[in-house]
């Protein structure tokens, strides 16, 4: 019987929808992103997310920040976390498995690394200068986006 009365907690509606959720969008995600990329695909997530924040930071610091600046994040976001998908699509159409899409996959991380780095740096966050002599040209030309943002 107890264990009757533990089950009312599982079987829920919001339980219900999550599981019927799930059902439906992982087949989607493994046709769009091929089966087995979860791993890279969390590592670009994150960075997307990473980047987000140092950015957030770094126009807070140097007063650019606006609802406008996060707002104009969306729709390249989007365009990031949709690219590795086209490129899987290619790799079907074309029969190169994994290539376009590894290739996509990894360059975006880069992309992403280098611009999450350079905003750390921008707002004043712990980053080796080893590193930020990488990312240098990075820093330059979001210093002077953002002296552009300034005198508008």
């Amino acid at each position: 019987m107890k264990l009757l009365q533990s089950l009312d907690n599982v079987v829920t509606p919001a339980n219900g929808w999550a599981a019927t959720t799930g059902a439906v969008l992982s087949p989607m995600l493994q046709y769009l992103y091929g089966s087995n990329r979860q791993d890279i695909l969390v590592v670009l997530l994150m960075m997307i997310g990473m980047d987000w924040v140092t950015g957030i930071h770094a126009a807070k610091k140097d007063k650019t920040y606006s609802s406008e600046y996060g707002l104009e994040r969306i729709p390249r976001t989007l365009f990031l976390v949709a690219l590795p998908a086209l490129a899987n699509l290619l790799d079907k159409v074309m029969g190169t498995p994994g290539f376009l899409f590894y290739g996509v996959t990894f360059g975006l991380i880069y992309h992403t690394w280098t611009s999450l780095t350079a905003n750390a740096a921008r707002a004043g966050w712990p980053v080796p200068k080893s590193v930020v002599n990488l990312v240098g040209s990075e820093i330059k030309a979001k210093a002077e986006r953002a002296a552009r943002k300034e005198n508008r």
